[in-house]
């Protein structure tokens, strides 16, 4: 993506950057090497382009990892994580003044750097750093309104029975990237934290308000007394544990759950036997994608001929059944429109992917699953025998193992639980001995699994007026607190609050969720108040999705939403599984 373009969150992290690190260090007519670690890399690849970089000077990047050939007349910047692997790697650089690789540097570290590792830069020769500073971006921008923080580590640190001691260091490290994130959208958030169903939340939510303190009394600036018009809502990930297994039909949470999508690169191919598979990234960057990701496979399929016959100058080239093959020669008779079509290729034959696999098992499976997770069926009749709706996926012998285990678990996490005998027979049943930790290990989040709990479920916000499709009937819990929020209806005994309350989340300015689609002024938007959402241990596509729905469908807040990593249903239930198994490395706080 140009940089340039607005993209939310992506935008504010580049623009610090320009300013923190590009602008500081800023000369006219002066070019300089800018030199990245593996965590740097990542963090510009995701909030620019080569060809920002070089409107702002920059002439060439390079791996601070890798043997690079002195260039003595220029200057570098070394943009690093501080991590000793990246500082011992400056320090090479310049150990003398005669064998230094570069004029001067100027250090600019995307954390608090301990002072066991700022020490070693007085190794460098007399004069050799021009400046040092620390900026606080340890975060991703994913998208225009989700933010990551990296440490996939974290589900096994947070969870895993007998992992206490890294547990404390994973979740200090957590509090300090999120500490970087307020402070890159300078924000001072009032803190709030989901009790149920472990202590995490509330854990990790006064670890950041204790950072955040810190570091507004820290910041040389000195620019946020008070908190600032901005919530902050921590979760752990047992509050929702349907949204993470269920079987999603809308077009970016279906193809990360059914297509081999790797690192966000899609391979596809064409009519022709003798053409090879091309990649397409699945990023903002492609305005298409950005469009419909959101939306039903059903709309998405109906939108891209739409869509054809709108660039198409000829309706007669796209007359009859749209397919890959006649797209491509659309692409020939029509070279000017040819990025166009090249996107709604993409697009296509993603879409078709999505319905081969729907139209098999997947069909029948949402049914069950859509059944099971809100205990109704279509017409709103309550489900009476929920074993009933289970069996016929225990014996379909078509279906693989994983399947199998997220019908059984939504059937347990409708019954609120089950006995061990039962457990024991739907193991038994499903033929998946080799994956009942898969099931067990839920305990771990809190999710009861054996026996049941008598605890009520929260209340469900009401949605029968709302339109949608019979298989997609399930709303993520999430959206009920995000609406709740921004209405002023969560439980404060539910929710406390670890810092004072903004005025404008205590009644005084919250503002309706049901608001008109957004359509803010550039006047407006200096109003809107940021919701900034943490979710312990992995957040769904589908509650990424309303993340953007509400924002969208309201004026004055913006909803960020964001975790260690991003989950889909068979990562889930491997990270589960996982938990148990013996493993003996231990948490590092390198990024790289």
């Amino acid at each position: 993506m140009a940089a340039a373009q607005d993209k939310g969150l992506k935008s504010v992290v580049w623009q610090r950057i320009k300013a923190e690190v590009l602008d500081d260090c800023r000369k006219a007519d002066e070019w300089k090497i800018l030199l990245l670690d593996h965590f740097t890399t990542k963090l510009l690849t995701s909030c620019c382009k080569m060809t920002d970089l070089l409107q702002e000077g920059v002439t060439v990047v390079e791996d601070v990892f890798k043997n690079r050939q002195p260039v003595q007349h220029l200057k570098a910047i070394y943009f690093l994580s501080p991590t000793e692997k990246s500082i011992d790697c400056l320090v090479n650089d310049f150990q003398n003044k005669s064998s230094s690789k570069y004029k001067a540097a100027y250090v600019y570290f995307t954390d608090v750097c301990p002072d066991n590792l700022f020490g070693k830069l007085k190794s460098c020769h007399s004069k050799a750093i021009k400046r040092c500073k620390e900026i606080n971006i340890s975060f991703f921008p994913k998208e225009s309104q989700v933010f990551l923080l990296n440490v996939p580590d974290a589900f096994r640190l947070i969870y895993c029975p007998d992992k206490a001691e890294d547990k404390e260091l994973g979740m200090e490290t957590i509090a300090q990237q999120i500490v970087t994130l307020c402070a890159t959208l300078d924000e001072n958030p009032g803190v709030r934290y989901k009790k149920d169903p472990l202590d995490n939340a509330e854990d990790l939510a006064n670890l950041v308000e204790e950072k955040l303190v810190e570091y507004y009394k820290m910041d040389e600036r000195d620019q946020f007394k008070t908190k600032t018009q901005s919530q902050l809502l921590i979760l752990d990930r047992g509050f929702d544990p349907v949204s993470t297994v269920l079987h999603e039909l809308t077009y970016q949470a279906m193809i990360y759950d059914l297509l081999p999508i790797e690192n966000d690169i899609y391979k596809y191919g064409t009519d022709h036997s003798t053409a090879k598979d091309r990649d397409a990234r699945l990023d903002e960057s492609d305005d298409l994608w950005a469009k419909i990701r959101h939306r039903h496979i059903a709309a998405v399929l109906e939108e891209i001929p739409k869509l054809v016959k709108e660039t198409s100058s000829s309706k007669k080239e796209t007359e009859g059944k749209l397919s890959i093959g006649n797209l491509s020669n659309l692409m020939k008779k029509m070279p000017q429109f040819r990025k166009q079509i090249s996107k709604q290729t993409i697009h296509l034959s993603l879409a078709e992917d999505c319905m081969k696999k729907f139209e098999g098992n997947i069909e029948k499976l949402c049914k069950v699953e859509q059944d099971l997770a809100l205990g109704t069926d279509v017409d709103g009749q309550k489900v009476k025998e929920h074993m009933r709706v289970l069996l016929p996926v225990l014996l379909n012998k078509e279906l693989d193992n994983y399947d199998k285990i997220r019908a059984i678990l939504l059937y347990i996490f409708v019954e609120n639980g089950t006995t061990q005998e039962n457990l024991d027979r739907l193991i038994q049943h499903a033929k998946i001995e080799s994956d009942g930790d898969a099931l067990r290990n839920w305990k771990h989040l809190g999710v009861p699994v054996v026996s049941k709990s008598s605890q009520r479920k929260p209340a469900r916000r009401d949605r029968s007026n709302e339109e949608t499709f019979q298989l997609s009937r399930w709303t993520p819990v999430i959206k009920d607190i995000i609406e709740d929020s921004m209405e002023n209806k969560l439980d404060s005994k539910a929710w406390p609050y670890c810092s004072e309350c903004p005025a404008v989340w205590n009644g005084s300015g919250a503002v309706s969720a049901r608001q008109k689609q957004n359509t803010m002024s550039r006047e407006d938007k200096k109003n809107v108040s940021k919701l900034i959402i943490f979710v312990i241990g992995g957040i769904t596509y589908s509650e990424i999705r309303c993340a953007y729905e509400v924002t969208q469908a309201n004026k004055f807040i913006q909803v960020l939403i964001g975790s260690t990593h991003i989950i889909t249903p068979k990562r889930m239930l491997d990270d589960i599984k996982d938990l148990t198994k013996p493993r003996k490395e231990t948490f590092t706080m390198i990024s790289e």
